[in-house]
This record gives structure tokens, sequence and C-alpha cells, in this order.
């Protein structure tokens, strides 16, 4: 067991002391009438003499964040999960037993306020307390009020001492639940439907990532936790259910990095009878929603960046935007070798499982473009080689209709035209086989029940998939996706 400290010491004889007095320290249910911003907002601009006709009473909790000790009248400050409030006590008004017991109470503790709204000289909204009740000791100090916790690791690892100190924590806790709020209502509204598809598979399908592995006890199954959503979403296209999406947990057993978490959370959605231009028009829509309804501006400072989501956003073809950078044509009809002798003169690396047209375009995009991409982009025309779910462009299928988002220089999105042919999807599997016999370990199965639910008829779709961490990362102005993580996985304390 671990040795307390000389105020945690302190603090475990005050429990003891207070449940000497026949009051339980760790509080029961306590019956509050308001919280301290909708009082402080009602009275803000009332003056302060306008009080003495005002005998308007309310009944608040939280933690105490501030005290100021006298005589036999004090101030102190709680919070509540909408701010801070601050509170008048005195003597004259709580009887000498209540003030005692006040006189006890360390930062930290929860209490209960019964009180009359009045306005100090300074113009300050509080209440002057009629009724003072303990809730809750609290038996370790807070961090030191100016700073909280400057280890930035423990932020994240406490999160709830985090959340106590950091306003800024905070409104981002609150913050993210409305953005998803409007987007499932965005969703809603445009007559999709939200389902629930399971977290546990069978199969590595839907994306190009390492899984975690687990392991089901009564069938004696070894499993994955999904790394996508897609494959039983479209399987609900076939069903007939025509315009699905899912925001759920997902889990790549990858590397993290204040833009990767190994647990995130994705949203995808499917729309039948659409395809890339109706994902486009959606995500832009969405987006320009989502900065209207719930921050009311459109231009956000992220990573640096001034990016403005207003106006229509601009739209170019990999290899475009490759030929921009570069001046590389890879439009043009290529040999393998030829591509190969392109990626040497420009100290390229290509792996074994790379060695073919479509991958080393992806390698000269990911050098010589993404980061470049800055104010909102949909960057399509993805080689196929790269896409094994999409449907290939009736032009030129060597490339897919596929569009990826860009914002910042990352990506935010990824969508398709989606391939329905069931011949098609098939061939594309047995080529990841391949992929992963030359040491791709993130090539996919071949899942053969979504083949056969192909073969009964997948009409025509658009599919998107959005990372919801990386969007509220942009709208809350955070460089961390551990900001917008309540929980983000840690290393383990050494």
């Amino acid at each position: 067991m671990r040795e307390f400290t000389d105020q945690e010491i302190i603090r475990r004889e005050k429990a003891d002391k207070i449940k000497a007095l026949g009051i339980d320290p760790y509080g029961n249910r306590f019956d509050r009438t308001a919280f301290n911003l909708e009082i402080k907002e009602k009275y803000k601009d009332v003056e302060h003499d306008e009080f003495e006709n005002i005998n308007d009473e309310f009944v608040v909790a939280g933690r105490i964040m501030f005290i100021r000790k006298m005589g036999k009248a004090s101030f102190f400050s709680i919070q509540d999960k909408t701010g801070m409030m601050q509170i008048y006590i005195s003597i004259n008004d709580v009887g000498e037993e209540t003030y005692e017991l006040f006189k006890s109470a360390d930062l930290g503790d929860i209490v209960g306020v019964k009180g009359r709204v009045m306005k100090t000289k300074t113009g300050e909204v509080t209440l002057k307390c009629l009724e003072y009740t303990h809730l809750v000791k609290a038996l370790r100090p807070l961090p030191e009020k100016f700073h909280g916790l400057t280890d930035i690791e423990e932020r994240y690892r406490r999160r709830y001492v985090d959340l106590i100190m950091n306003e800024d924590a905070k409104k981002i806790a609150f913050t993210r639940p409305k953005i998803i709020r409007c987007i499932q209502n965005f969703m809603d509204n445009r007559g999709f439907v939200e389902v629930e598809t399971p977290v546990l598979q069978t199969l590595l399908t839907g994306a190009s990532a390492r899984p975690f592995e687990t392991h089901h006890n009564t069938q004696d199954l070894d499993m994955y936790l999904r790394i996508a959503l897609e494959l039983p979403l479209k399987r609900l296209l076939v069903g007939g259910m025509e315009a699905v999406y899912e925001i759920g947990r997902t889990f790549r057993n990858e590397g993290m990095d204040p833009k990767h978490n190994p647990e995130f959370t994705l949203m995808e959605a499917y729309l039948a009878y659409s395809n890339l231009e109706g994902m486009m028009e959606m995500t832009e829509a969405m987006y320009k929603t989502i900065a209207k309804e719930v921050f009311g501006k459109y231009t956000f400072n992220w990573c640096g960046n001034e990016i403005n989501l207003d106006g229509t956003w601009k739209r170019i073809s990999m290899v475009d935007a490759i030929k921009e950078k570069t001046g590389i044509d890879f439009s043009k009809e290529m040999t393998v070798e030829e591509a190969m002798k392109l990626a040497s003169a420009h100290d390229i690396v290509v792996e074994s499982h790379q060695e073919n047209v479509g991958h080393i375009i992806n390698l000269f995009f990911e050098r010589y473009v993404e980061e470049t991409l800055i104010q909102p982009t949909f960057l399509y025309g993805h080689p196929v080689e790269i896409s094994p779910l999409t449907k290939a462009n009736p032009d030129d299928p060597r490339f897919v209709d596929r569009f990826e988002l860009f914002i910042g220089g990352k990506e935010f999105a990824n969508a398709y035209t989606e391939l329905n042919d069931p011949i098609d999807q098939l061939e594309r599997f047995e080529n990841q086989l391949k992929e992963r016999e030359l040491g791709n370990d993130e090539a996919n199965d071949i899942d053969m029940d979504f083949i056969e639910a192909l073969e009964y008829g997948m009409p025509p779709a658009g599919g998107i998939g959005y990372g919801i961490d990386r969007l509220c990362m942009l709208f809350t102005e955070s460089d961390s996706i551990r900001d917008v993580i309540l929980f983000p996985t840690m290393k383990q304390r050494n």
C-alpha cells in the first residue's frame, strides 16, 4: 500500500470527523434546481441595487475550486458542468455549526448550496448561502490551481483530473457529442438509417490494416476486432435497406501518434443508387452543416493552418495532382519497369508487395502531394491496386471511382462508387491473398459470404467512411487526437 502525504492524512481525518457528526462523508441524493451558467446568464445584466427587490433562491451543487476563509463570513466558488459560481457564506445566515462544517472544507470537496441570488460590488453574480450541505470529501488534493496537470501524459492518463482543472478539455468533452448529434440529425434528415454491426469478426476485411486478435472460448474460435464497418453495411444494401450508416468503435493494431489512436470512432455510410459525386455533395454539405449549426462559423485554425470550409471545394485526380508537383504524367500507359525506374530516380523505396504501377503512383502521391492539400480537397482516381473494394472507372479501368477528402494535409474521409460485381470482387480478393504472400500483412481475407450476398444483387451505390476523431480535431481546433478522445490508449507507466 502506498504512503499517504500529509495532506491526504489530514483529509482522511476530516472525513472521520464528518462521519462522527452523523454526516455521510460521501453523500446522498441532492436535488438541485439550477446550474451555475443559467443563473449567471439570467442575472448578468441586472444592476447591483436592483437585487434589493429580488428574492430568487436556487439550489446548486458542485466541486469547491476556490476558498477565501475569513472570520465570520467567507467566499468560495463551486464548479458544476456549466462553470463556476461564487458563494457568499456567513455564520449569521447558516449558524455556527454549519459554518464550522464549511470551515473544514478543502478544495476539491463536493457540496450543495441553497442560496439567494445577489451581485457583489465588483459585479459578480453570487449566491448568498442559506443552507450548506456537505456531499463528498475529496481525499486527494487537486493540482496547484494555476497550473493544473502540467505533464501532458498525465493529463490524458488521469482525464478526470484534467476535466476538473482544464476548461478547454471540458469544453471539448461537451462539444464532441454535439458534433456527433449534428451528424446523426444530418444523416437522418437525408433518409439514412443508423444501424449497428458486429465488432467481433472472423475475417479480416474492409480496409488495409493490422487487426487486434481475440478468442471466443465457447466456440474455440479465433476472432478479430473489426478494422472497418464496410461489408456488413453493404449486406444491408443487398437486403433492401438502401441508405444506412453506422458510427462505431473500430480497432487497428498500429502505432500511436498525434493523429492516430489504435481504438477510434469511424462512421461509414452507404446509399443505394448513388455514386462518387453523390458522396462528394453529401460530405461537403455535412461539414458545412456542422460548421454552421454547432459553431456558427466556417473558418477554423488547425495545426497551424487556417481552414476555410465555405465555398466550393477543390476536386483533382491523383495523377493530375502528382503531375502538378513533379511533371510526371502517370495517366499515360506505363510498364512496371518504367514506374520502378521513376521511383528509383526519386529515391522512393518500393517494397516487394508494392512492385506494380498502382502502388508506385500512391507512393509518389504520399511523397509529393499529400501534405500540400491544406484547404478541403477531394482527391479522386486512385489506382485499382490500392482499392480492392472499389468499382473500376469505366473509361480507364486502371483507376477506380474513389476519392479521399484531404484537409490540412491529412485524410478526413474515404469514398467510393461501390463495387457490386461479384465476379470482379472475388478476383480482387484473390489478388489480395497474392499480396499477403508477398509480405503485405494488411491484405484482406476472402469473404465468401459477402460474395454470395453480391450474387443476390447489390444496387449501384456510393459509400464513404469518416474518421470522427479527426473530424472533431478540426472543429475543436485540437492538434492531438488525444484531446478529442476522453480515454486515449496510453503506454504503460514504468
